[in-house]
């Protein structure tokens, strides 16, 4: 058993847009009845308008060292896990870029410490687009960026940036893109939608009923030497012919894996990693059956199961690194409310090259990796924190952050961002220290 528990800015009178492109909100289509301690609003700020807004990460902590909001939060928290007939743990999502960072500081810090032996999975969003207009809502958003991975993924057993950013730095870089989307990066209906198909996939190792894992399985097996940031990789969808095999799906990709990193690490061409959780959906798991005497045509089309064949294709193109995964034959659904922003290549279940209807279920790949990748993240953050400094961001931390914290924050972002380096990159990262 489970619940939903929110954590919510006071909401505009008018934010309800009708149905259609213009979307803006998850709650216009919210088919969900919640349940009235499910939501806890933050009166004191307003989900839209240039006044009353929750900005600064100093702005969010300080909400939850109130008792008495702190107390409305325990209450809340206390009355799901009282109701759970399993408690494997608590998966958080949280802004990252606005002053939401310091709200998910302090419950991730309250989970950690009142449930240290559960699982803590926190999700840090950020927007595809930034307002680039105002520097200093530029500069509030990578400080509010880089305190939230400190803190946050100091408090959760695994920390994962999700976004369709491609950079969570200063200086502006175009959304990520996928081959059969054709999504407006300008809409957090569109965005958000991707990233929803992405996580529900992702998730799928500790939430189905015939997992054998757990939430602290799974971060037990990513988060070793110290690496408890993790990034996201999805294709979505992923690239297959209906009819074919999931070895000739697989064997169509043998050099690269089709899918996209979704954790704002920039372009990587290189596929490397420490270990990994995958998991491809809507595939049919039986392999074509061969003729006796016939040699197959590939290593892939000689594995017995499906899961051999996902397996034995990891093993070939991650070299040396742990990779659970699992298959699951159902689709991820897309039917209304999710946006029409598929590709006319693709059929009503999301295969290639097939007849030209609405989409209504597509197959989806993905990947939850320790990886090197995570280096050029937390070391461009680094990079971007010098450039600023403090005296540029006075009101930041007149907000509530003092500046020996923020220092603080700032070697544990430097050490963290060590813990990615591969065996050759470990002697430059000692230069660029001894150079600052």
């Amino acid at each position: 058993a489970g619940g939903t528990f929110l954590v919510l800015p006071s909401l505009s009178p008018d934010a309800a847009p009708a149905p259609g492109s213009s979307t803006q909100l998850w709650s216009d289509y919210l088919s969900v009845q919640l349940h009235p301690r499910s939501i806890y609003v933050l009166q004191q700020y307003n989900h839209d308008g240039d006044s009353g807004r929750l900005e600064a990460f100093g702005q969010g902590e300080k909400l939850l060292q109130d008792a008495g909001c702190m107390e409305e939060v325990e209450d809340r928290l206390h009355f799901y896990v009282e109701e759970c007939d399993y408690l494997q743990g608590f998966q958080v999502l949280c802004d990252l870029h606005d002053g939401f960072s310091g709200v998910g500081a302090k419950v991730t810090e309250l989970l950690h410490d009142e449930y240290s032996r559960k699982g803590i999975l926190t999700w840090g969003l950020t927007p595809v687009t930034h307002n680039m207009g105002d520097p200093q809502k530029n500069f509030y958003r990578v400080l509010n960026t880089a305190l939230g991975i400190v803190h946050l993924s100091a408090h959760s057993s695994l920390f994962c940036p999700l976004s369709l950013s491609s950079s969570l730095g200063i200086k502006p870089q175009p959304p990520i893109t996928f081959p059969y989307l054709n999504y407006d990066a300008s809409l957090n209906y569109h965005s958000s939608a991707v990233l929803a198909a992405a996580l529900d996939t992702l998730t799928v190792p500790y939430r189905l009923c015939s997992s054998r894992g757990s939430m602290m399985h799974l971060a037990e097996m990513l988060n070793f030497s110290g690496r408890k940031v993790v990034a996201a990789w999805a294709a979505v969808p992923f690239p297959a012919v209906r009819g074919h095999s999931l070895p000739d799906a697989l064997c169509a990709h043998q050099q690269d894996v089709p899918w996209k990193l979704l954790s704002s690490c920039g372009e990587q061409k290189v596929s490397r990693c420490f270990a990994q959780s995958v998991v491809l959906r809507g595939i049919c798991k039986e392999n074509p059956t061969s003729c006796p005497g016939q040699q197959p045509p590939s290593p892939l089309h000689a594995c017995e199961t499906a899961e051999q064949v996902l397996q034995h294709y990891l093993h070939t193109v991650f070299p040396g690194a742990f990779s659970a995964s699992h298959i699951l034959e159902q689709p991820c659904v897309t039917l209304p409310p999710y946006p029409h922003i598929f590709s006319s290549l693709l059929s009503r279940q999301g295969f290639l090259l097939d007849d030209l209807s609405t989409v209504e279920s597509i197959p989806v790949l993905t990947s939850l990796q320790s990886s090197p990748a995570l280096r050029t993240l937390l070391s461009d953050l680094c990079k971007d924190l010098q450039k600023l400094g403090t005296r540029r961001c006075a009101s930041f931390f007149a907000a509530g952050v003092e500046e020996d914290d923020f220092h603080e924050a700032f070697q544990e972002l430097r050490t963290l961002s060590q813990c990615y380096e591969m065996g050759f990159e470990a002697g430059n990262s000692e230069d660029e220290s001894d150079s600052d």
